[in-house]
């Protein structure tokens, strides 16, 4: 039987912040250059304006046969692509599921560095005009630069999808188009986990916290702490009995993606109030219980206070206490820059290594339940430093495990995820040498820790606090000789 793979080339600067892949392999500076020297108007032939790109299932056939895609400066006499800044009440949902990734768009608004980083500077409809414009994303390691033309789908000259309540305004139309076309379609883009939308955003450091296994206190601590580290969140509510977005009494939809933008304390009587804010993508539709807009505990804070941070327009925000948002949603996702919102400490004290890797016939070892070919998976060491600094009674994190699959079709839609996970193992102090662990090491030695599940999802993720020492950390997929790619993302807490 022939080795494992050990682990793999650690990934390169190819497709980095400041020097982005070029998606498809389209240069939006040529193009540009040429179509305005031209004084022609772009159109994307990767993403053309017609049917494939808005995708299979979405629209009814009559519908499909209404579309014209139209481009703004043809819709209007003076659009912009920016109005007064980006923000999270600029845009409302479209006739297209897709909450999640407009609730990531609400979450990053107020994060000038990221928005950025996405929208790149100098493009209008004025100035160097050429109807092509760009956006920059997060990709499975790499950012990416990706090219569009701004012909976009409308019913009777109404945008179908994401549309601003400014209607001369269009960043949000235009990079959902962009982002449908990472995605194959806008189609594609039907269904998915903020998570997904936060990573690709931002290429951070992302954690998924389930409000039903975790005490308030530490829901709290970590909300509130990747708050003051300008991290971004989201969060959803459970499924009800059917698959629509049922509204509850309590105003709450089921089955729905909010964002989160802001956590907070509020002094009441003397005492301190957790609160967070949380936005419906929707544009409209709120909460109705304490502390929502007309909820009459808003009269027992400071006028100053109630001023600073209550709204009253049904603009789709509202806030909550941590207790009744802990009750409304099964999960919380915070995405951050830095893993230093897991322990409060400096971005400077953690290092971040990102390994590429893939399961194959040689390396799908499946989970430990195949004794005989578990030690096939590729095999990553990582030490745990020291670290100079006094015990505390609930210890902190000091390693951060993130496990992504990388697709295997560039349509979002037909992507075959794998069920992943990973264990992590202690390397005796006689074995601190070896390359590679045989199979008899896995039979004889259980694991120290691991991902709390296997998951078919895009990415797994968990944090752990670790003695010093080393370690072996061991991906899998649940069944051998599954196959697919992955990367591998280690946050380790150092001096």
């Amino acid at each position: 039987m022939p080795p494992p793979v050990p682990a793999v080339r650690r990934m390169s600067a190819v497709g980095s912040r400041l020097n982005p892949e070029k998606f498809l392999g389209q240069d939006f500076q040529q193009l540009h250059k040429d179509f305005c020297s031209n004084r022609a108007r772009y159109l994307d032939s990767t993403f053309p304006p017609n049917e494939s790109s808005i995708g299979p299932g979405l629209l009814s056939p009559e519908d499909m046969k209404k579309v014209e895609w139209i481009r703004p400066t043809k819709m209007m006499s003076d659009p912009y692509l920016i109005v007064d800044g980006e923000s999270r009440f600029d845009f409302a949902q479209g006739d297209l599921g897709n909450c999640w990734f407009l609730c990531a768009i609400g979450a990053i608004t107020s994060q000038s560095e990221i928005m950025d980083q996405i929208i790149p500077a100098g493009q209008s409809f004025t100035k160097d005009y050429a109807g092509i414009f760009h956006f920059r994303f997060w990709r499975f390691g790499k950012w990416i630069d990706v090219v569009i033309d701004d012909k976009l789908p409308t019913i009777d000259g109404d945008l179908i999808f994401v549309h601003c309540k400014t209607r001369n305004e269009f960043w949000p139309a235009l990079l959902e188009k962009a982002y449908a076309k990472v995605c194959g379609s806008y189609a594609d883009m039907g269904g998915g986990f903020v998570s997904e939308a936060l990573a690709d955003f931002t290429g951070g450091v992302h954690m998924t916290l389930f409000p039903e296994y975790e005490e308030l206190p530490e829901m709290w601590r970590l909300m509130y702490g990747a708050s003051q580290y300008s991290s971004i969140m989201g969060c959803g509510t459970p499924q009800g009995e059917t698959s629509a977005n049922t509204v509850l009494p309590n105003g709450i939809v089921e089955g729905h993606a909010y964002t989160v933008t802001k956590v907070t304390k509020l002094k009441v009587r003397g005492q301190k109030v957790r609160l967070v804010r949380v936005l419906n993508p929707w544009g409209r539709g709120e909460w109705v219980g304490d502390w929502s807009d007309n909820s009459p505990l808003w009269k027992s804070v400071s006028p100053e206070d109630r001023a600073k941070w209550l709204g009253s327009k049904n603009d789709g925000e509202f806030w909550m206490s941590l207790e009744d948002f802990c009750s409304s949603f099964v999960s919380v996702d915070v995405c951050c820059l830095t893993p230093a919102f897991l322990d409060g400490s400096s971005p400077e004290s953690w290092t971040t290594n990102k390994y590429e890797g893939c399961w194959d016939e040689r390396t799908a070892g499946g989970s430990m339940e195949n004794k005989q070919s578990f030690w096939m998976n590729p095999q990553y060491q990582v030490k745990i430093p020291a670290l100079q600094e006094e015990e505390e009674e609930e210890p902190r994190p000091n390693l951060q495990v993130s496990l992504m699959q990388k697709p295997d079709n560039r349509h979002r839609r037909l992507v075959r995820h794998c069920h992943i996970g990973f264990c992590v193992f202690t390397i005796p102090p006689e074995m601190k040498d070896q390359k590679v662990f045989p199979a008899s090491f896995f039979s004889s030695n259980a694991p120290v820790t691991r991902s709390q599940r296997s998951s078919d999802t895009r990415e797994v993720m968990q944090s752990f606090r670790m003695k010093p020492g080393r370690y072996l950390i061991v991906p899998f997929t649940s069944t051998p000789k599954d196959t697919t790619s992955f990367i591998l993302t280690v946050y380790l807490k150092r001096e």
